[in-house]
């Protein structure tokens, strides 16, 4: 089996809110010569394939590449955390809806997880409290940071808190890259931004105490985990030798962290790769591919399976790791 945990989706159509709100860069597709195109705000912001929105357009490339199973989040940049709140409320619970009408369709070939606004956290509660009990989702997809706050602040509390209570497991995606406006040449911010923005939520999480307060929270992180696992020993060096920068809210030296939390298979090389199976552990990666945009893995798990690892743990790398993650029994995917 092959449960794909990074996969990305969007509605085929959605409202053009930046008509109905009367403000803001709020993304809408619009299908112009065969071509899709999103648009932020009356500008083309990208170009996507029909397997963006499609169902059997992705359900045919995931028979082309033996995925079972794509755990469904929406496009980072849908997140509208600048929103104001009712607004992001009103577009979270949009996308929300659709990927859960996506699974309800192929219950076998898809979960769902959500996106709530953030930049309001009784707002953020009240729809992860939907999305778990009424979708029946079995987690979020949360940013980075939000609008410049890093995840470590003190304001989350509460949202772990109710996260934790729900079992609602957390899967943390770069957007908004810190630095982006200063390097846009080059692709930078998505070949050196987004792995340190993913080390940037790491670290904020783990020298605010949120792994401590919440213990039970699980909590994946994309893309391998960023730059967070080359540089850990330089982490774990600046937290012995300026405990007063860097211990100021946790006294847990940051390696102990590591095994606290998964990440995804994404990291494109094979040393790298085996390097993060060695620190992170065999329990704490997924298969994840990015899909379907081009700086994913194109062949989902294609990595994992060249470096004959074995049954055992490759049965853990691509799908029983996600699994503990979800915290959804194997046994209920075969029902």
């Amino acid at each position: 089996m092959k449960i794909d945990i990074h996969t990305h989706i969007m509605p085929e159509t959605m409202p053009n809110w930046v008509s109905k709100f009367g403000y803001g860069e709020f993304i809408h597709l619009e299908h112009r010569n065969c071509k899709a195109c999103m648009m932020k705000g009356d500008r083309l912001f990208r170009e996507v394939e029909a397997n963006c929105y499609e169902t059997a357009a992705r359900l045919t490339e995931m028979d082309d590449t033996a995925v079972d199973l794509q755990v469904l989040s929406t496009i980072p940049v849908l997140f509208n955390y600048w929103a104001n709140p009712a607004d992001g409320y009103e577009t979270s619970r949009f996308f929300n809806d659709h990927i859960a009408d996506v699974v309800a369709l192929h219950p076998k070939r898809f979960l769902g997880i959500g996106t709530v606004p953030l930049q309001d956290i009784d707002l953020a509660i009240c729809e992860m409290e939907r999305c778990v009990n009424e979708l029946r989702m079995p987690g979020l997809e949360i940013g980075s940071n939000i609008n410049g706050l890093n995840l470590g602040d003190p304001a989350f509390f509460p949202f772990y808190k109710r996260a934790e209570e729900l079992g609602c497991a957390l899967l943390v995606h770069p957007w908004e890259m810190m630095g982006e406006q200063q390097m846009q040449k080059y692709w930078l911010p998505w070949l050196v931004g987004m792995p340190a923005e993913t080390s940037r939520a790491i670290c904020s999480m783990i020298f605010s105490g949120v792994f401590e307060q919440f213990p039970k929270l699980r909590i994946a992180f994309a893309h391998g985990g960023g730059s967070f696992p080359l540089t850990i020993g330089r982490i774990e060096h600046g937290f012995l030798v300026r405990p007063d920068l860097v211990a100021i809210d946790n006294p847990v030296n940051p390696r102990d962290y590591i095994g606290r939390f998964w990440i995804d298979s994404l990291v494109h090389d094979e040393k790298a790769f085996r390097f993060i199976l060695d620190l992170m552990g065999s329990d704490k990666i997924c298969l994840g591919s990015d899909y379907p945009f081009p700086l994913g893995e194109h062949r989902p798990g294609s990595l994992i399976e060249n470096l004959n690892l074995g049954t055992a743990l490759n049965n853990k790398l691509m799908f029983g790791n996600a699994l503990e993650w979800l915290g959804i029994p194997e046994a209920a995917l075969l029902k």
